[in-house]
């Protein structure tokens, strides 16, 4: 199949006789979205309770840090991290979001955002009447900890009926093609297998070219698919103008990095990443874990690639808009499918 497969101040004192200066204050160190994933991690397990969250200023290319005291402050910024201190702690977030997670309706989003330190539920078009003033009061109980926003268009999953795939359902788009007990697979989105057929071809009304063998949705959004044809199978995505980008790994993304998205409807776009663990109500139901992007999509570029560089990242799963007007775009992590399955990019 044709590529197939697929974000010092040197304290200033005045010198005074017989007085010590005082140390410079750390600068930030400038890092890729990979190594500051990476850091990210890293001062979490050191930090634990004193963070909340983090993210990526890509324009400064410096990791942030959301921590709750100076200590904690200072910590980071001797990490090489900026430090910003937030009223609310990550734990706090996460309580906040599990109550409007519990009282959610279709159409809506949840997600802790790192920028602004609250979590941010998204009510598409559909959310009208009692349901918009049911999900108003949620959101104010909160006291403070949560932000109501609209978007335009329908949360739904992208399936129209990477690389086209196609089943007697309709058509979506390959992942990444990945490794399984030394035997060839791919993933893609779970509501492809789930919404369209377990036969997939690499044309519409072909020869099968794999055969699903394990997938979820809702709950998570991915899917294995075995290879059942002796066809090409590289280790890339297609870039939509003649090239690939090879796929060497796969990684947790971060909030405020810049991604692409390869799929079969509207080829190649990118954007920034604005959540992570996100929670999003289909009609079909809720799907958790998943990352938040502004990149557009279109139905059947679900299961299609989100990737940064040769790193992949994610699953088309769903969201609202288009490639025209713009929207939301959410994606499966790849690493919770590679855990599942106990396959590797290859």
């Amino acid at each position: 199949m044709a590529g197939a497969s697929v974000a010092a101040l040197v304290a200033g004192s005045l010198t005074m006789a017989n007085t010590s200066t005082a140390a410079p204050t750390p600068t930030a160190d400038t890092l890729s979205s990979a190594a500051a994933g990476d850091l990210a991690t890293s001062l979490a397990a050191d930090l634990k309770g004193d963070t909340a969250g983090a993210y990526y200023d890509a324009k400064a290319r410096n990791l942030v840090i959301n921590v709750v005291d100076e200590a904690a402050a200072e910590q980071v910024r001797e990490a090489g991290a900026v430090a910003k201190v937030v009223s609310h702690t990550k734990t706090a977030l996460e309580a906040a979001k599990m109550e409007l997670n519990a009282s959610s309706v279709p159409g809506t989003s949840r997600a802790v955002d790192p920028v602004t330190n609250k979590v941010v539920v998204t009510a598409d078009s559909t959310v009208k009447g009692a349901e918009l003033r049911k999900l108003k009061k949620a959101v104010a109980a909160q006291d403070g900890k949560a932000v109501l926003k609209r978007t335009a268009g329908k949360f739904s999953p992208l399936i129209a009926g990477g690389d086209p795939i196609y089943s007697s359902g309709g058509r979506c788009s390959l992942g990444f093609n990945v490794v399984k007990d030394g035997a060839p697979h791919f993933l893609t989105a779970g509501h492809c297998t789930e919404l369209a057929g377990t036969s997939w071809s690499d044309s519409q009304g072909g020869a099968e070219i794999g055969q699903a063998v394990d997938w979820t949705f809702p709950g998570a959004d991915h899917a294995l698919v075995k290879y059942t044809a002796d066809v090409p199978h590289p280790s890339e995505v297609n870039l939509y103008n003649g090239s690939t980008q090879q796929i060497t790994g796969a990684r947790e993304a971060v909030v405020g990095e810049q991604v692409q998205r390869s799929g079969s409807t509207t080829q190649l776009h990118d954007g920034s990443v604005q959540g992570l663990d996100v929670s999003v109500s289909y009609p079909q139901g809720t799907v958790d874990g998943l990352i938040q992007t502004d990149v557009c999509a279109e139905p059947g570029d679900s299961g299609g690639s989100l990737f940064a560089g040769s790193d992949a990242l994610g699953l088309t799963s769903g969201g609202s808009g288009n490639c025209s007007s713009g929207g939301q775009t959410f994606f499966q992590p790849v690493t919770d499918a590679l855990a599942v399955y106990g396959a590797q990019i290859g």
